[in-house]
């Protein structure tokens, strides 16, 4: 799951909601979480996403506020539904994982598939890792190439790995070592 480190990619509002998600990023990277949740729960109350998202993650891994992946999956599925990339592949992940929700792929894909469609680069991969496996998704290797492509041209080097031994075995594409090397 995504840790506050990934919040800071979330900062890029505008106005009076830039200075408060600011400030409570940088409460954040000092450590005073309770200030960062004060600076962030009336933003994810009025409904902003970024505000909403840092919540989430605040609650699942337990920064500032007691560990509970319930109320961190409220406030992710509030910003994911708004189509936030980063709130959404953390949904996916959360699922993907089993963490404070049932395992469930189908759902997996869904909220990956969301934000890989926005670019988000490790959702990509790992819809890619769906397709190839067949999990939440019929099972396509050409579905898995076009993901794994996608996130391989941002330098995932996962991505690329996966990516070249499509190519070494034929799965989803011609056979070609040399596009494999």
């Amino acid at each position: 799951l995504a840790t506050l480190a990934v919040v800071g990619a979330l900062l890029f509002s505008a106005g009076a909601a830039w200075a408060d998600l600011n400030d409570g990023m940088a409460a954040a990277q000092r450590g005073d979480f309770a200030t960062a949740f004060q600076e962030w729960l009336p933003l994810a109350e009025q409904g902003n996403a970024k505000a909403q998202t840092n919540l989430g993650n605040m609650y699942n891994s337990g920064y500032g506020v007691p560990q509970d992946y319930a109320e961190g999956m409220k406030w992710l599925r509030k910003a994911a539904e708004q189509g936030l990339a980063p709130a959404q592949y953390n949904l996916g992940a959360m699922y993907n994982d089993g963490t404070g929700v049932p395992q469930n792929y189908a759902e997996v894909a869904k909220w990956f598939r969301k934000a890989a469609e926005q670019g988000h680069v490790s959702a990509q991969y790992n819809l890619g890792q769906n397709y190839r496996r067949g999990e939440g998704v019929p099972q396509n290797d050409a579905e898995a190439v076009k993901w794994y492509r996608k996130a391989a041209e941002q330098g995932h080097a996962k991505a690329q790995y996966f990516l070249g031994a499509m190519y070494e075995k034929g799965r989803g594409v011609s056979n070609n070592n040399a596009e494999a090397v």
